[in-house]
């Protein structure tokens, strides 16, 4: 972990998430951003951010194959708040030489056809929205993955040359519900669908019973660190 990281671990001990997510905002000023895909967690930290008028950017990434339950509740979300949601596409050329060589579902055949995919559709685009900012903040849960309990709340991402964190952690998947209901912020009706994890429509399904949280997500792909890249687990 770098000094800068260890720093920020150190200002945000003990804090709840809207005082460390306050304490950032104070250190980092305009170089602080929240990435939002409008799942449960996503939308448990934009409304603290909102509600409490934090100087934090929300951005997501709009790859051009989200569900339409994703895009009303985007839409809701700007209704009620009155604040903006940045929205960064990949790049047109990209795509359409991808899609023109390959065709529009080349992502199932291979895990390299899919990683392009994910790269053109949602990398590239991160790295926009990411560049000049200093500490990113994220709706990562330990419980999400098997992968993710090895992580930390605060890391730092030597991709991106940036402090990662993750506000709600520690948090249930019961507690996220709960404060949801508590302060009626709006959600994706696909969770109650049996959709935990929502990302591109063609790659996501509901879980049953039992299966990972991840398991909805490129089910047709070996179950073991299934990461589209934006959120590295070592």
């Amino acid at each position: 972990m770098s000094a800068l990281a260890e720093h920020i671990k150190q200002e945000t001990t003990g804090l709840n998430p809207v005082e460390a997510l306050t304490q950032l905002s104070d250190i980092f000023h305009d170089e602080i951003v929240f990435s939002t895909s409008f799942g449960w967690e996503d939308q448990v930290i934009t409304h603290m951010i909102f509600a409490n008028n934090l100087p934090i950017k929300v951005f997501t990434l709009e790859t051009g194959r989200l569900f339409p339950e994703t895009y009303y509740v985007w839409n809701r979300t700007m209704e009620i708040y009155g604040k903006p949601i940045h929205a960064y596409y990949p790049k047109t050329e990209l795509v359409e030489q991808m899609v023109s060589t390959k065709g529009p579902s080349s992502f199932y055949e291979s895990v390299e056809n899919r990683k392009e995919c994910c790269g053109i559709r949602k990398i590239e685009p991160l790295k926009r929205a990411l560049a000049g900012n200093k500490c990113w903040i994220t709706g990562i849960r330990a419980e999400q993955s098997a992968n993710r309990q090895f992580m930390e709340n605060v890391e730092w991402d030597e991709q991106n040359n940036l402090v990662k964190f993750h506000p709600i952690y520690s948090w249930t998947l019961e507690k996220v519900k709960e404060y949801i209901k508590q302060y009626n912020i709006p959600y994706n009706t696909l969770h109650d669908r049996g959709f935990p994890s929502i990302g591109c429509a063609p790659c996501t399904r509901a879980v049953q019973p039992g299966e990972d949280f991840r398991a909805g997500r490129w089910w047709w792909e070996d179950q073991s660190k299934k990461e589209c890249g934006l959120h590295e687990v070592k």
